[in-house]
C-alpha cells in the first residue's frame, strides 16, 4: 500500500493568520481539521507528499505536473511576503507517472509550465504539514478541463504506478462552491448549496462513481475549484473498501471549505467504479452508433478513416442525393465522455456537396481545432458525433428576434464574425448568446456590431 494517506483540505489565502488578522477565527473549525490533517500526515511520516492544485499552471485537456528539481513560493501577493517554503520534487516518480500515463494514452506532462513559483493552492496545504513535517519530497499536479471520470482514471494510473518500497500521501487542495451566500464575494447561486450539498454525501458515502454523474453546468455555476483535483484523489482508492471521515465543512465567508481524509481497507471487486462506468459507457457509445443516421455515420467514419489512413476518405457511393447534391454550411461537433472534444463548421457551403462538407469538417473537428489537442485513434471508440447543417441566415436588429433553443446567431463587426449554434447546454439566455459570440468574434463591448439568425437541422 504505497499511498498511505489522502486527505482533502481548502486554500483560503485568510487562514494564515499573517493574511487573516484575526479574520481566520471564524473557521476555527476548518483550523482545526487541518491540524488534525497536519499531525496525521506527521504519524504516517511520507517520504512522498503529491499535492494537485488546481491553481498550478492549468490545460482544458492535459494534465500538467510541475518538472525540475526543486520550487519556491511565497505568499507576496497576499501581503504576507514573509510566509515562504522551498521544496524538492521528487523527479524519478514524476518521470514514472508521465511513463506510465503515455502507456494509457493520458494526456500528462511537463510542458507548458506558466509559472515556477507555488501556488497557494499547494502553499496552504504546506503552511500547516510544515509545522509538523517537513522531510518529504513533493509533486505537484494540475486537474484539467477533462470529465470526473478522467481525473480518476489518472488517479488510479498514478497509485499503480508507485513503487511498494515508497510512502506517499495526497493532498487534494480545493475549494468547493464560491457562490454560497449573496454577502459573499462571489455572490449566491442554488446550484452552489446543491454542489456542495451533494459532494458532501459523496464523501461521506464513498460512493465515488457519483462523481461521475454530477452536472457539468451545475459545476460551472457552482463556481467550484476542487473537484478534479478530489477526483484525481479518490480515483487511487479504485477497487478497496475505504473509511471515510469528513473532518470539518464551513462556509463562513460564502465559500465551502471542506476537509476530509480517508482510510483504505481490503480490496473490493464491486468498487472497481472505474472498470463499471467505462463499460457502461461503451455500450452507450454502441446504442447511439446503432441509431446514427447517415450524416453521422458519415462525420464518424470521415475522421476514423482520415486517422487510419492519414488522407481523406472518398466521397461513398451510397449515400442519398441530399448529401451528394445539396451545398449547406456545417458544423461537425465530438464529445468525448459527455465533454465537448472539437467543433469545427462553416457558416455556409464551401464545397460542391453536403458530403464533402462533413468529410472535411469532420477531419478538422478532430485534427484542428486550437482548442484541444488531436484526436488520438486510440480515443475514436469513445467519441460521440453530432453534426448541424446550417440553413440560410437572415439579418435581425433586435434580439427580441433570437432564441436561444431554436435560433444560431452570427455577429459581425467589419472583418471580425462569430457564430454560436443554437440549443447548447449552459447558453440558456440570449443575453449569454450574444455575449459569447462576440468574444469568440474577438468585438469588444464598444464596438458596434450587427446580428444575423439561422435555424440548423440537428442529426445526432
Amino acid at each position: 500500500m504505497p499511498i498511505i494517506g489522502r486527505f482533502i483540505v481548502p486554500h483560503p489565502p485568510l487562514i494564515i493568520p499573517d493574511i487573516g488578522r484575526g479574520e481566520e477565527t471564524k473557521i476555527q473549525d476548518t483550523i482545526d481539521a487541518y491540524n488534525t490533517v497536519a499531525k496525521k500526515i506527521q504519524e504516517l511520516h511520507p517520504d512522498t507528499i503529491i499535492i494537485s492544485s488546481p491553481h498550478s499552471t492549468m490545460y482544458s485537456d492535459y494534465f500538467h505536473i510541475s518538472p525540475g528539481n526543486k520550487a519556491k513560493g511565497d505568499l507576496g501577493r497576499f501581503r504576507a511576503k514573509q510566509v515562504s517554503f522551498d521544496v524538492r520534487y521528487n523527479e524519478s516518480l514524476r518521470n514514472k507517472i508521465i511513463s506510465a500515463c503515455e502507456k494509457q494514452n493520458i494526456r500528462c506532462g511537463t510542458l507548458g509550465e506558466k509559472d515556477p513559483n507555488l501556488d497557494h493552492g499547494t502553499m496552504i496545504p504546506l503552511y500547516f504539514v510544515n509545522q509538523y513535517y517537513q522531510d518529504f519530497n513533493l509533486i505537484r499536479i494540475s486537474p484539467s478541463g477533462m470529465t470526473p471520470l478522467e481525473h480518476y482514471q489518472l488517479g488510479k494510473t498514478i497509485r499503480d504506478t508507485i513503487a511498494s518500497d515508497l510512502r506517499v500521501v495526497w493532498i487534494a487542495s480545493g475549494d468547493l462552491s464560491h457562490k454560497l451566500k449573496e454577502d459573499g464575494p462571489y455572490g449566491l447561486a442554488a446550484e452552489g448549496l446543491e454542489f456542495d450539498k451533494t459532494l458532501c454525501e459523496i464523501i461521506r458515502s464513498t460512493e465515488f462513481n457519483h462523481l461521475f454523474d454530477l452536472d457539468s453546468n451545475v459545476c460551472y455555476k457552482a463556481a467550484e475549484c476542487g473537484l478534479g483535483s478530489i477526483c484525481m484523489m479518490v480515483g487511487t482508492l479504485d477497487g478497496y473498501g475505504v473509511d471515510s471521515t469528513l473532518l470539518s465543512y464551513q462556509n463562513t465567508f460564502g465559500v465551502g471549505y471542506m476537509v476530509a481524509m480517508f482510510n483504505q481497507t481490503e480490496e473490493l471487486e464491486d468498487r472497481r467504479f472505474l472498470d463499471v462506468e467505462s463499460r457502461k459507457r461503451q455500450r452507450q457509445i454502441d446504442q447511439v452508433r446503432m441509431l446514427e443516421d447517415e450524416y453521422v455515420s458519415l462525420a464518424r467514419k470521415s475522421l476514423e478513416y482520415y486517422l487510419s489512413h492519414h488522407q481523406q476518405m472518398r466521397i461513398p457511393n451510397d449515400l442519398s442525393l441530399e448529401l451528394l447534391q445539396n451545398k449547406a454550411g456545417v458544423f461537425v461537433s465530438l464529445h468525448k465522455n459527455g465533454n465537448l472534444r472539437g467543433c469545427v463548421g462553416t457558416i455556409s457551403a464551401t464545397s460542391d456537396s453536403i458530403a464533402e462538407e462533413i468529410i472535411q469538417n469532420a477531419i478538422s473537428a478532430g485534427t484542428k481545432d486550437y482548442r484541444f489537442q488531436a484526436v488520438r485513434i486510440n480515443e475514436l471508440s469513445q467519441i460521440d458525433y453530432s453534426v448541424d447543417v446550417l440553413m440560410p441566415s437572415e439579418p435581425i436588429t433586435s434580439k427580441d428576434k433570437l432564441d436561444v433553443k431554436r435560433y444560431g446567431l452570427i455577429v459581425r463587426h467589419k472583418y471580425k464574425s462569430g457564430l454560436l449554434l443554437p440549443n447548447i447546454d449552459g447558453v440558456e439566455s440570449v443575453e449569454e448568446q450574444i455575449r459569447i459570440a462576440k468574444r469568440k468574434a474577438g468585438i469588444s463591448e464598444d464596438e458596434p456590431f450587427t446580428m444575423e439568425r439561422f435555424e440548423v437541422i440537428r442529426h445526432h
